[in-house]
Parts: C-alpha cells; sequence; structure tokens
C-alpha cells in the first residue's frame, strides 16, 4: 500500500496544487490558510527527517566512487550550472531568491521513490540522503551568499535568513535524530518511526494544497515572469539528466548508480526549503511561489525522467563492484 502511494505520488501532488489555486480563487482566506500551513510543515520535515538514517552515514562512504560523483555533482557542478541560468536570465529580488533556494539543494525524499521506480539503485540512495542533507545544511547560505552577492547584502537577507534556517530547519532535524536514536533502544519508538514513513507524501500533499490556496493570487499577478522561471527548471532538469550521464560515465559507475545520480541532480529539496521562504519578510514572498513552481515543473518532469533515463543511461561501463 505504502508502494502505491509513493508510485502514484506525482498525480497526487499536482491534484493537491490545481485544487489549492481552484479554492484560493473562490475563498481569499490567506491567513487562516498560513494558520494551518506551520504545524503541516513542522510535521511533515519532521516526518521526513525520521525517513533519513542519519545515525548510519558512514555507510554512504562505502561506495566512493559513487559518493564522489554525487558530492561532485550536487555541491559543485550543478551549483555552476544554478549560477550560470540564474545570470542568463537576469533574475532579481525574491525570484532569483527563490529559484536559488530550491535549485541549490539536493532532494532527500521523492528522489528515493523515483529513483526506484527508474531502474536505479534505491539502497545507495538511502545510504546517501544523510550525505545530501547535512552538506546542503552547510552550503547553501554561503551559496545564496556568493550568488546574490550585492542583493543579498543590501537588503539584509542573509541576517533574516539564518535565524530561520536555524529555527526551521535544524529543530525538526535535530528531533528527527533524537527519535532515530531512541528507537534503537525502545521497540515504541521503531513502530512510531515505521508509522511516520507513510506521512511524508499525505503531509506533503496537504502543504502543496495549503500553498496553492493562498499564493494564487501572487501567482496571477507574477504570471509573465514566472513562465520564464519555468524555462529556467525545464533547462535544469536536461542539464541534470545529461550532467548524470557524463559523471556516470567519467567515474565508471555501474547502470543503476548511474541513474541514481541522475535522479539526485534533477530532484531539488523544495519542502525543506519552503518554510524558509514562507519565513521571510513580504518583500520576498515571490520566493514562495517560485518554489512551488518548481515542485510542478520536477514532477511533471519526474514522469518524463521515468521514461527517459532507463534508456539514456544504459551501457554499462566497467564495474568496479564486480
Amino acid at each position: 500500500m505504502r508502494e502505491t502511494l509513493e508510485k502514484y505520488q506525482v498525480w497526487l501532488y499536482l491534484m493537491a496544487i490545481f485544487a489549492g489555486m481552484g479554492v484560493g480563487v473562490r475563498w481569499d482566506a490567506v491567513q487562516s490558510w498560513e494558520v494551518a500551513l506551520w504545524p503541516l510543515l513542522g510535521a511533515l520535515l519532521y516526518a521526513t527527517f525520521t525517513q533519513v538514517p542519519l545515525l548510519h552515514i558512514s555507510l554512504a562512504f562505502r561506495d566512493r566512487r559513487f559518493m564522489a560523483a554525487l558530492v561532485l555533482g550536487n555541491f559543485m557542478a550543478m551549483p555552476l550550472v544554478v549560477w550560470g541560468l540564474v545570470t542568463l536570465f537576469a533574475l532579481e529580488g525574491g525570484i532569483l531568491l527563490g529559484v536559488l533556494l530550491v535549485l541549490l539543494v539536493p532532494c532527500t525524499d521523492w528522489f528515493i521513490s523515483f529513483t526506484h521506480l527508474g531502474q536505479g539503485d534505491s539502497a545507495r540512495a538511502i545510504a546517501a540522503t544523510p550525505v545530501l542533507l547535512l552538506l546542503q545544511l552547510v552550503l547553501l547560505p554561503l551559496y545564496v551568499a556568493v550568488i546574490m552577492g550585492e542583493q543579498l547584502a543590501g537588503a539584509q537577507l542573509l541576517s533574516e535568513l539564518l535565524p530561520a534556517f536555524g529555527g526551521l530547519i535544524l529543530t525538526p532535524l535535530l528531533f528527527a535524530w533524537l527519535t532515530e536514536k531512541g528507537a534503537e533502544r525502545y521497540a515504541l519508538l521503531k513502530r512510531g518511526v515505521s508509522v511516520m514513513g507513510w506521512l511524508p507524501v499525505p503531509l506533503l500533499a496537504a502543504v502543496v494544497f495549503l500553498i496553492a490556496a493562498s499564493q494564487v493570487q501572487l501567482v496571477v499577478d507574477t504570471r509573465e515572469t514566472l513562465w520564464q522561471v519555468a524555462m529556467i527548471f525545464v533547462l535544469y532538469l536536461l542539464a541534470a539528466a545529461l550532467l548524470g550521464k557524463g559523471l556516470s560515465s567519467m567515474c565508471r559507475l555501474p547502470i543503476a548508480s548511474g541513474r541514481t545520480l541522475a535522479f539526485s541532480l534533477g530532484t531539488r529539496n523544495s519542502f525543506v526549503v519552503l518554510p524558509l521562504a514562507i519565513a521571510l519578510p513580504e518583500i520576498w514572498t515571490a520566493a514562495v511561489v517560485v518554489i512551488v513552481l518548481q515542485s510542478l515543473v520536477e514532477l511533471l518532469g519526474m514522469l518524463v525522467y521515468l521514461k527517459w533515463l532507463p534508456r539514456l543511461i544504459n551501457e554499462r561501463a566497467a564495474d568496479p563492484y564486480e
């Protein structure tokens, strides 16, 4: 049942987004939506982080070739691609911030599901998630500061972003770590962690519904700019797939590992950075819409990836694991 839920999660999220926009048009109650949003976001982050094997981070480094390709791709190559795209399209303000927040952080949740569905190596994907999560928490503020430059300094954004980052991301992460620690000793907590594995998909659907409902007017107001941003997200997905193939060949990864790498480069951690954008002052509100738009484009892109990546990455390289 859980596997079926994850298999069809794309359609669930898409329905939630469009339903939220439809409800938001008819019922303008932004404050009511936001009151319900915060507990849902907290529950979503906590439930998702409990599914990340934080206590077993050393497992990721057993496959050094794969981890090297994963870190190089996600934290060096793709940030350069993002920098090039935002420079090419001359983005500014909240739009720029939203693109940076969402494209600079690799996914740690549905990346695993899509890897499994796309004939990748889900075991390696699971082992890599704590590394991906911890590195992005450290590097995201640095990347945003470097790319935004004067815009960041002039708006004092970093002083607003870092407290939100600590309170909204690190707190659920700490509680998740403590829960995993306790689950190793107590059967009740272990069962609780297993039950929470069902929650991320329905909670994320509820979150995107509320975001779409509360921000639909902003979507309408910025629709001309959003088309441009959507093009950036499409180009990003194309670059991620091609770079994934190139890195997998360069690092001589097995077929399944190469597909896993490509799915990691293509999927982004939108739900983790969403609370950061929501917590920022109103001047940055456009970042929220950009992040939700990216989720929509990515979900559609994953449908393409599921068909395309198995054919794109299908040549067996010299396998160092045999």
